[in-house]
Order: C-alpha cells, then sequence, then structure tokens
C-alpha cells in the first residue's frame, strides 16, 4: 500500500496565467483668432470661442464608458480546491444530500451481500489458502489510463487534453486522503484476515474503502464525462469499466468485501465530478434572456467560454 499511497500523492499539477490590460487618450488643441485690441476686439475674441462651443454641444456626443471592471474569478489552484473538497458537505443542497444517502443505501446493500460475494470467489480455493492481492498489478490498469491520456495530449499539444489529465490527478489525490482517512476511522478487517464481514474498528484493519476502486473510479469517471459527445459512448464504456475491472480484480484477490469496492466507487465518483466542475465550469458564465424585436422577440443564449 505504501507503494500505491507514493505513485498518487506525488503527482501535483498547476496552472497560472497573467493577463494584462492597457489605456490610451487623444487629445486636440484648439487655435482662437485674435483681433482687435480694447472692448470691440475683447468681443470679437470671444465670439469665434462660444460659437465652437455651441458648435461642439450640437455634434453628438462620443459616450464614455468605464471599461468594465475585470469579472471576479472564482478562486483557483490545487489549495482552493482542497479546501473547498474538504467543506463541501457545508454547501451541499438538498440534491447533495439525496446522492450522499443513495450512496449509503447502495453500500448498506452490498454489505448484505459481503459474505457470498466472497464465498463465491474463494469456493474453488483450498482451506487456508493465502491469496496475492496484487496491489501494483490492479493499479496499472489506471495509471495507463492517466499515462496515455498525458501523453497522447503533450505530443499533439492538445490543451483540452492536459486539462483532462490534470483533472484526473487531482480528483485520484483527493479521494486517496479521503478513502486513507476513513480506512483509518472504520479499521475494517479484510476478507483475507477474517470470514466475518462485521469486524469494524480492529486494530490493523484497513479494508474499507478499496483504495484501488476509489482512483480507478476517480480517473474513470474524467475519462468518461470529458470531452466532447462524439465518442461519448466509448468513453464511458472504458471510463466505468476501469472502475468495474478494478473492483472485480479486488474481489477476485480476497482483498476486499464487495461493500469496499462500492464505497470507493461512490468516493471515486463524486471526487470526479467536483473537480471537473472546479476545471471545466469556473471560467464558464451562461445567461438566457428574451430579446424584443420587430414583431416579436428572440431568445438567445450567451455562454462565454474560457
Amino acid at each position: 500500500m505504501r507503494i500505491f499511497q507514493s505513485l498518487i500523492l506525488s503527482l501535483a499539477l498547476a496552472v497560472t496565467g497573467v493577463v494584462n490590460a492597457a489605456d490610451t487618450a487623444t487629445s486636440a488643441d484648439v487655435d482662437t483668432l485674435g483681433t482687435e485690441s480694447g472692448i470691440g476686439g475683447g468681443t470679437l475674441a470671444a465670439a469665434p470661442s462660444a460659437a465652437t462651443d455651441a458648435a461642439d454641444q450640437s455634434l453628438p456626443q462620443p459616450t464614455t464608458t468605464d471599461a468594465p471592471a475585470a469579472q471576479q474569478q472564482p478562486d483557483s489552484g490545487i489549495l482552493t480546491d482542497i479546501k473547498l473538497y474538504f467543506t463541501a458537505p457545508l454547501r451541499w443542497d438538498a440534491r447533495n444530500w439525496a446522492w450522499f444517502g443513495g450512496a449509503l443505501l447502495a453500500i448498506g446493500a452490498a454489505h448484505h451481500y459481503d459474505t457470498q460475494v466472497r464465498t463465491h470467489f474463494i469456493k474453488n480455493y483450498p482451506p487456508g489458502h493465502t491469496f496475492n492481492s496484487d496491489d501494483v498489478q490492479d493499479l496499472a490498469p489506471t495509471l495507463a489510463v492517466v499515462g496515455l491520456t498525458w501523453g497522447y495530449s503533450a505530443l499533439a499539444g492538445d490543451r483540452d487534453g492536459m486539462r483532462e489529465t490534470g483533472a484526473m490527478v487531482e480528483a485520484a489525490g483527493l479521494s486517496t486522503v479521503t478513502t486513507y482517512a476513513f480506512k483509518y476511522i472504520f479499521a475494517r478487517k479484510g476478507p483475507n484476515d477474517t470470514s466475518n464481514p462485521n469486524q469494524w474498528f480492529k486494530g490493523g484493519g484497513d479494508t474499507f474503502p478499496s483504495a484501488h476502486s476509489t482512483v480507478a473510479f476517480a480517473v474513470g469517471t474524467v475519462l468518461a464525462e470529458s470531452g466532447n459527445d462524439e465518442y461519448r459512448w466509448l468513453r464511458r464504456v472504458l471510463g466505468y469499466g476501469l472502475g468495474v475491472v478494478t473492483s472485480y480484480e479486488r474481489l477476485k484477490h480476497n482483498v476486499h468485501w464487495l461493500s469496499d469496492t462500492v464505497a470507493g466507487a461512490a468516493i471515486g465518483g463524486a471526487t470526479a465530478n467536483f473537480t471537473m466542475h472546479r476545471r471545466y465550469d469556473t471560467n464558464e458564465q451562461s445567461s438566457l434572456s428574451v430579446v424584443p424585436v420587430e414583431g416579436g422577440a428572440m431568445l438567445t443564449y450567451r455562454l462565454n467560454l474560457p
């Protein structure tokens, strides 16, 4: 597991940008005509000035408007994301809590079948058989997806691909921290240590949730839901398939209970959605409005992209 932690928690990305603006101004000199001195001369000298002022007032005056101040962009960066991620429950609405409740129900339902699933995978092995956890092998597909996404994006100069890679790494990192916090809190014994799925809060237990499932679903969800819709079905098959296959392998190797993998899927998927929202929606603003036109009205939709 230390190898696993080092591979995930050593990744970091930072994106910065600078925007500069400059204002210019113009000026004009007006020459006045001089005539004879004295009272008359003073009157004649003032007349052209008054006429000029009157002419200036009769012409359409340019409307001077201050350039709109730069829109305040939401704070961005990995430190801000970390803060918002771990305080997110404080801002959840009814829909978020409904998803959370649904995840708990799914974990509870999976827990009901923990023993049956374990029996299915070990029934062909002799009693006392020692299983190899194959931690690195089961992590390899997830690392391959991240590596291939980054490699292709770097070679093709694809900025969207690089942003997708960043989302994968961030989702994997944040979800891994959450998973190991829960492992420490719940301290659940794994199926390779006991046949009882209710061994919670036991010293040395670290099976709930499955970190491999968590990271696989974090990376897989980003792969499934990023990019354009042209190959959406393929992205979803590959992305969610990555999470399902990884979870299956963890069950097959008798490392985790079924409910461990379901909890990991919930954490990974939720973290990926948080990360994608931060990376893809932060600078996007949209509005829907009705514009009156001759003989009716026109519905308009505006989307400002970064």
